[in-house]
């Protein structure tokens, strides 16, 4: 029978709910599944035909480690999604390049370890008069962990965040903090191998005068959503563009799109979610058994080999 390693970080098993579904339903599709933890260096990654990243969401605090050990486990095993697709997601300067090809972007300015966060935060905000509010987080992040919502009237607390972040050499993110989310939270679109699943829609998760959570990732609020036919018009495009960066020639096992709307109601990218998605099985019926069944396929092809 084909075996699949499910990816998890020791801090992070107990809080992915996507895992019992998963594993049930693969269980009903014939494959052996086991949890893992990335780090873990008794494991031996070539006993598993796939190695599929579920929730190894501590990567964010040792990033170079982790992209080291997706190398050595991608000549071992089949890893999904893919190393370069790992590599480019992990860091959200992705945004940047999805904007060079006219896929619309939450507006974003990226702060790098060597430049001045208060000239860059008072020229991110001139730039900006329509927002009343922004967002300061890590460009390498998982869910809200280190993001914070700012007003415009708290711009050196806001500076001193950044400033944070770049003494511990990470580049920063400013975006302008949409009204929509408040009222219409997020849109979050899964697709299995290139086709659409399911979506779910996500609470507004930074709250005004609210520090960073110091948890793994913040709890959310989650309910199915159907998304608008703008919504899946935009999770196409995202797609299609991302696998022209990634020069592409088959589509992703897997891939979460999360959008808000602008103020004028259309939507934007907020987030590609191609290394580590929540899938949220339990808001679909049946999606786990689909994506089961996905996996069920590709450790054949994997066999055939």
């Amino acid at each position: 029978m084909p075996r699949l390693a499910l990816v998890t970080a020791i801090a992070a098993a107990a809080l992915d709910d996507d895992l019992v579904p998963l594993l049930d339903a693969c269980a009903r599709a014939g494959i052996v599944t086991q949890i893992r933890a990335w780090d873990d260096p008794t494991v031996t990654w070539s006993r598993f035909d796939a190695v599929l990243l579920r929730s190894p969401w501590d990567y964010t605090e040792r990033l170079g480690e982790f992209l080291d050990w997706c190398a050595h486990v991608s000549t071992r095993s089949r890893l999904l999604n893919p190393l370069p697709v790992v590599r480019w997601n992990t860091d959200k300067h992705y945004l940047a390049a999805l904007a060079e090809r006219s896929v619309p972007v939450v507006a974003t300015c990226f702060v790098e370890p060597d430049m001045d966060p208060l000239p860059t935060l008072q020229a991110f905000l001139a730039e900006h008069p329509q927002a009343s509010e922004f967002v300061v987080k890590p460009a390498v992040g998982a869910g809200s962990r280190d993001a914070q919502r700012y007003s415009r009237d708290q711009e050196f607390a806001a500076a001193n965040h950044i400033a944070r972040l770049l003494d511990a050499e990470r580049s920063a993110m400013l975006q302008p903090y949409l009204a929509s989310v408040d009222r219409d939270g997020e849109t979050a679109l899964m697709f299995f191998d290139g086709r659409f699943s399911h979506a779910i829609r996500k609470g507004p998760l930074l709250q005004r005068d609210e520090r960073p959570t110091e948890h793994l990732f913040a709890a959310e609020e989650i309910t199915a959503r159907i998304p608008g036919q703008d919504e899946l018009a935009l999770a196409g495009r995202v797609l299609a563009a991302a696998a022209e960066c990634l020069h592409l020639q088959s589509p992703l096992t897997y891939a979460r799109v999360d959008l808000i709307r602008d103020d004028d109601g259309s939507p934007r990218l907020l987030e590609l979610e191609l290394c580590e998605p929540s899938l949220f099985f339990v808001h679909a019926p049946g999606s786990a058994d689909r994506f089961a069944a996905l996996m069920a396929d590709t450790l054949r092809g994997v066999s055939a080999t």
